[in-house]
Order: C-alpha cells, then sequence, then structure tokens
C-alpha cells in the first residue's frame, strides 16, 4: 500500500508517497518536471526492504510552489528540512536526473547521512542543451498533448508508445499554479550552478551509477565524469534505455538497484 502524506517545510506544504515498514529508509528522488509518480513502477518491489520515502519535490508535483530562485543548493537545503521533519538521520538514495544532481549535492554536504548511494544519469556536469531536453522544456511552456508525447517520446529514445498517465499528469501539473516558473527557475539553476564533479570526492558512501545506453537527454559519455570522481563507485549500463530506465524497464533497475542496496 502506498500512503498519500502532506507536511511542512519552512511553511510549504510538501507531499510525499510513502510505502513500506522497514527501519531502514529508501529515499527516492524524481528529476525536472516530474513528481513522485513517476516512481510508481518501482516502489513496490523496494518497499518489500525499505520504508520508501518519495516527495514531490518543493517547485514541483503538488507540492508547494513558491517564488524563490530554484538552484541546486536550494534542492539540497530543501531535502535536509525534509528529512528532518521526517526525523530521519540516515538513509539510502535514488536520484534521477535533477534529482540525481540533487541526491549528489546532499551526499557531499552530508556524508555521514548516506548508507547507499544510486544515482540515474545524474546532472551537474552537463552544461549544453540537447534536442531532447530543448523538447522537453518546449512541452513545459506549452503543455499540450502533442507537445508532451513528443517529449516523453524524445526521452524515452525507444520508439515505443508513451504511457498515456504519465503524459497527461505532466500536463495537468505543468499547468498548476507557479509550475511554469518554478520549472524555468530550476533549467536556469541548472545551467549557472558550477559543475558538481569537483564536490564529488566528499561524498564517502558506495554510490551505484545507471545509466541508460540510449539516453537523450544527458547523454551517456557524460556518465564518466562521476565514475571517475567517485571514490567508491559502481557503473551500470540499461541496455536501450532513455533518460528514466526505472520506467521502461522496471523489473531490471529494481534487480540492479537491490543487488546493490542489499550487499
Amino acid at each position: 500500500m502506498v500512503k498519500e502524506n502532506f507536511i511542512q517545510v519552512d511553511g510549504n506544504k510538501i507531499r510525499y508517497l510513502e510505502s513500506g515498514d522497514s527501519t531502514n529508509t529508501l529515499l527516492l528522488v524524481h528529476g525536472l518536471g516530474a513528481s513522485a509518480e513517476r516512481w510508481n513502477n518501482v516502489i513496490p518491489n523496494f518497499a518489500k526492504y525499505y520504508r520508501v520515502i518519495v516527495p514531490d519535490l518543493i517547485g514541483f508535483g503538488y507540492s508547494d510552489k513558491p517564488i524563490v530562485d530554484y538552484t541546486p543548493d536550494f534542492f539540497s537545503s530543501f531535502l535536509g528540512k525534509f528529512l528532518d521533519v521526517l526525523e530521519i538521520k540516515r538513509l539510502n538514495m535514488i536520484g534521477s536526473s535533477l534529482g540525481g544532481q540533487i541526491a549528489a549535492e546532499y551526499a557531499s554536504a552530508n556524508p555521514n547521512n548516506v548508507e547507499k548511494l544510486t544515482l540515474v544519469s545524474p546532472g551537474g556536469s552537463m552544461k549544453q542543451s540537447t534536442p531532447a531536453l530543448d523538447a522537453y522544456i518546449m512541452a513545459a511552456l506549452y503543455p499540450n498533448e502533442q507537445s508532451a508525447k513528443n517529449a516523453f517520446e524524445m526521452m524515452e529514445s525507444s520508439g515505443n508508445d508513451v504511457n498515456n498517465e504519465i503524459v497527461q499528469g505532466f500536463i495537468e501539473r505543468m499547468h498548476l499554479p507557479n509550475a511554469k516558473l518554478a520549472f524555468m527557475s530550476t533549467v536556469l539553476g541548472m545551467k549557472n550552478s558550477a559543475n558538481i564533479t569537483p564536490k564529488l570526492h566528499l561524498i564517502h558512501s558506495p554510490t551505484l551509477i545507471i545509466w541508460g545506453s540510449k539516453d537523450p537527454v544527458i547523454p551517456i559519455k557524460h556518465a564518466e565524469q562521476f565514475v571517475s570522481y567517485l571514490t567508491n563507485c559502481q557503473f551500470q549500463i540499461m541496455d536501450g534505455c532513455g533518460h528514466t530506465p526505472y520506467v521502461q524497464d522496471p523489473t531490471t533497475f529494481s534487480s540492479i538497484v537491490l543487488k546493490f542496496l542489499l550487499s
């Protein structure tokens, strides 16, 4: 069973999903423009072993969207405050894309708090855009079925039809008050932030990097910077997958991650 909860963080209402009753916590951090639902396909697999916490990041999903500068440092600080409210001191983390960058920022600033870290096509090292990212930004600014479907098909890069629930959910969320402002502030915050790689040596926890071989949003060539700068790192390519392998192949993804987490 997945429960929907709301808490207050710095006066902002934050939504999160929760499943599992283990004493060990696993936090899943979504990417740009997404919400907790992006992890729906893998939450049940992880909830067998962990208390799974899946927030809508501030500025996204059904969490509040204050008018602030949405920088990587802001998100990392938010994550710390979110965990403090939930009284979570030590945890495992999985972050995807922007969520991977945020998770890495948090782990570098709080190295004793993270047991194991999984980063899925993390941001933070790519400064130039890609056609798939451009299409996604366009879909966020003009959220309709055609633009969103085109963007998600490009990001998946498989030629298969994209789940209509993902498309419709994205359109609905991007029509919420301040959603476009938070999205574009985040894009600018990522673009203008310093490259994350010099901070990676501060991460002490064992880290697993997962990348879809056909990722057109953050191409796999950017994996090298993460793998070479992390001191205790494993690298796994998911063949045939695009930017969100946990959506495209949740069974294989869960198996890879659980093997790493439970070893």
